[in-house]
């Protein structure tokens, strides 16, 4: 069981299902403040989200295992796949399995909410076959899939207009995942190029990725006070964030002052995980 949550990413889904129901809630305060009588929280609805976006986002880290085994032979042996643990069909069926669960769990919250878990799901499978070797549209493509986890949350009151209400912390966090995933595949230069990929550090170079990660790094900063110039978050948002906008210079200086990829990206990772929390605290 332990190498099967190991392949999962279990941490990440934690984070990821944490994000959705903060969507939810978010959208529940906004849609609430405008019609206090008429909007009730969903309880049942959140569990659902929470457990949808679990259960997806193991799937999508376990297939994404799946076709990168001989990869992670080089960059990462200690996984579950290449290090043994788990054999490649079974590490197959079980993504698989977790894709019908969560995209059926979707389906149970409403309609919109089941096409988006459908729609993620099959996206998530083109990535890890396809698209994470392709120059930047992986990157992108990562960065909209964590952001959707908002989107997710806010479509459960699809019909009151959720998905509009959390549109810019879907916006964000797109930002700051696609500048996590350049710095990623800086530091994975070595093993992508001997499996043939063509990221974007190899076809650009590393240092041009890194600009182009800091770019963007910069933009989600700056747009940082959004939430709370549109009033969807309170002042203790601002503050919080802020801190969040510090891990994200250190990212970048990590990797444009210093050259060191994997340090940046545990930054990034620090600076995302911060994020989410002053999003729970100002919503």
């Amino acid at each position: 069981m332990k190498a099967y949550l190991e392949l999962m990413r279990y941490g990440n889904c934690i984070m990821a299902a944490i994000a959705a129901t903060i969507g939810v809630f978010i959208a529940y305060n906004i849609l609430a403040a405008n019609a206090p009588d008429t909007v009730l929280f969903p309880f049942c609805g959140s569990a659902l989200v929470f457990l949808t976006v679990f259960l997806v986002t193991g799937a999508g880290n376990a297939i994404n295992d799946y076709y990168d085994v001989e990869i992670d032979r080089i960059n990462k042996p200690n996984r579950p796949i290449p290090s043994g643990r788990i054999s490649i069909p079974a590490a197959l069926y079980f993504s698989l399995a977790l894709f019908g669960l969560g995209t059926a769990s979707a389906f149970l919250i409403n309609v919109p909410c089941g096409l988006i878990a459908l729609f993620n799901s099959l996206l998530l499978i083109y990535y890890a076959s396809t698209l994470k070797r392709t120059a930047l549209l992986g990157n992108l493509t990562v960065g909209y899939l964590t952001g959707s986890t908002f989107l997710f949350g806010g479509a459960v009151f699809f019909e009151r207009g959720g998905l509009e209400s959390v549109f810019v912390l879907f916006l964000l966090a797109t930002l700051a995942t696609v500048a996590r995933e350049i710095v990623k595949d800086i530091e994975d230069m070595d093993g992508d190029m001997k499996d043939g990929a063509r990221t974007l550090p190899i076809v650009i170079g590393a240092r041009s990725s890194a600009y182009l990660a800091a770019s963007i790094g910069l933009v989600a900063v700056l747009a940082s006070p959004l939430p709370y110039l549109q009033s969807l978050m309170s002042v203790r948002y601002l503050f919080l964030v802020a801190v969040a906008d510090l891990l994200f210079a250190a990212a970048v200086y990590r990797i444009l002052g210093k050259g060191d990829p994997a340090g940046s990206s545990r930054m990034f990772k620090m600076a995302m995980a911060f994020a989410l929390v002053s999003f729970l605290a100002g919503a």
